[in-house]
């Protein structure tokens, strides 16, 4: 993004308040700045205004534009991005009007997400989204936007491909299709595999930066290799890693030369946990067309868990994009455990606008093994109970049980061992049986 870090991008903000957004524009502004600041954009100023609508030439007003000019030419400002969605015209007509680059929300979404991908899908996906979103921007006098000097709003597609004519580029966009296709048959093989398995499968869902990855390091916490850090969008890849949840057995000694006597062991029962990409306000429509492979990995797992920044006074708006988003892509039929995160970080009294839900701070022990109670509780709200017996001599299966099913207590009677425990209705038929 910034190829010299002592001459960092100077950014003008800009954004319109309408009867339909004014719920929201607060959070969203503050956003945009975040989202500049991931970009590697300092930011200068920003300019709002209230309309009834936008302008169809400029989307803000004609006085503004004024004042913007004014504060472009003081402040040095390199590039002024509107958190509102420009069409062409309007993007020309700006860049006209103040001298300098301009782009929206959208295309600096597009920008980060360009910077994070890593895998060679998720670097097809953005350049999908990124060549979808500029085709209609290609008009008659050449790019609307004034890309060549680089900068935010530039990284994906370079000027090499931006500069050649529509065609070019819908070709390129029909190549990508047809290698994601290909990636898609990949997952789609690996998904089967894993929804006919055995595994009991949790996924990740949350907006942006309310600590996602974080709970899946805190989970798998022996491989800390997800990349986590205090930013938007700091991860896009779907990861999965099975992880281990700790569940404690009763075991009682009921043979006839003893006196029942019992201890507690603690038994591992293994999950899936899969951590996908943030949510954001007004995520660009091209996104979520060149993510859905990616965000239907969500579609395929037991149990959602909804990650929540608590300590961010819009929560309620970000919750609220997550649950649309849900809606879009049908996950509404999935079971939902919502965690308010950060709660180390909250300022007075809390409460949760969503339920069931814990709080907790995953950064915190204590927050680790609340939220794996938690998970064990709602297994427990999945699983049916079952009672089984096993002879001595098939003492393995014991240990082939513990694969699938939640052990709550072993009684070693002198016949063998009495087993109660919980497991999944559809895996009820793995339950062994003596010879």
């Amino acid at each position: 993004m910034i190829e010299n870090e002592e001459k960092q991008e100077r950014v003008l903000l800009a954004g319109i308040e309408t009867f339909s957004n004014q719920d929201s524009f607060e959070s969203s502004m503050l956003e945009l700045s975040e989202l500049t600041k991931t970009a590697g954009g300092l930011v200068i100023d920003s300019f709002t205004q209230k309309r009834d609508k936008p302008d169809s030439r400029f989307m803000i007003g004609s006085g503004k534009i004024e004042q913007m000019s004014w504060a472009i030419e003081v402040g040095e400002v390199d590039t002024v991005i509107f958190n509102d969605r420009l069409t062409p015209r309007q993007n020309v007509n700006l860049e006209n009007a103040l001298g300098v680059k301009v782009i929206d929300r959208m295309q600096l979404i597009l920008d980060i997400f360009a910077m994070r991908a890593r895998s060679h899908e998720g670097m097809l996906q953005v350049e999908q989204a990124q060549l979808s979103y500029l085709l209609p921007r290609l008009v008659g006098q050449g790019i609307a936007l004034s890309r060549q000097a680089g900068g935010i709003g530039s990284k994906g597609p370079g000027e090499s491909k931006l500069e050649t004519d529509r065609r070019h580029i819908r070709k390129r966009i029909e190549d990508i299709d047809k290698a994601l296709a290909k990636v898609e048959q990949t997952r789609e093989t690996m998904r089967n595999k894993r929804t006919k398995s055995s595994v009991f499968k949790i996924g990740l869902i949350g907006y942006t930066n309310a600590g996602k990855s974080s709970i899946m390091n805190a989970l798998v916490s022996a491989d800390k290799d997800q990349y986590e850090k205090n930013e938007l969008f700091a991860t896009l890849d779907a990861t999965t890693k099975m992880v281990n949840i700790s569940a404690n057995t009763t075991l009682i000694n009921g043979t006839s030369t003893a006196n029942n006597e019992s201890r507690n062991i603690t038994d591992q029962f293994t999950v899936s946990l899969t951590d996908t990409v943030g949510f954001i306000q007004n995520l660009p429509t091209e996104l979520i067309k060149a993510f859905k492979s990616t965000l239907e990995e969500s579609a395929t797992v037991d149990l959602l868990i909804h990650v929540i920044d608590a300590s961010n006074p819009h929560h309620e708006i970000h919750e609220q994009t997550v649950l649309d988003i849900m809606k879009d892509l049908k996950l509404e039929h999935i079971p939902v455990l919502n965690v308010y995160n950060k709660m180390d970080l909250v300022e007075g009294e809390f409460l949760p606008t969503l339920s069931p839900a814990i709080q907790l701070s995953i950064k915190s022990e204590e927050g680790v093994q609340w939220l794996k109670t938690a998970i064990l509780e709602k297994l427990h709200e999945f699983f049916e109970p079952f009672k089984l017996s096993l002879s001595y001599t098939n003492a393995y299966r014991l240990q082939e049980l513990k694969k699938i099913a939640l052990i709550e207590e072993v009684v070693e009677a002198d016949d063998g061992y009495h087993v109660t425990g919980r497991i999944a209705k559809e895996l009820a038929w793995k339950l062994p049986l003596d010879d």
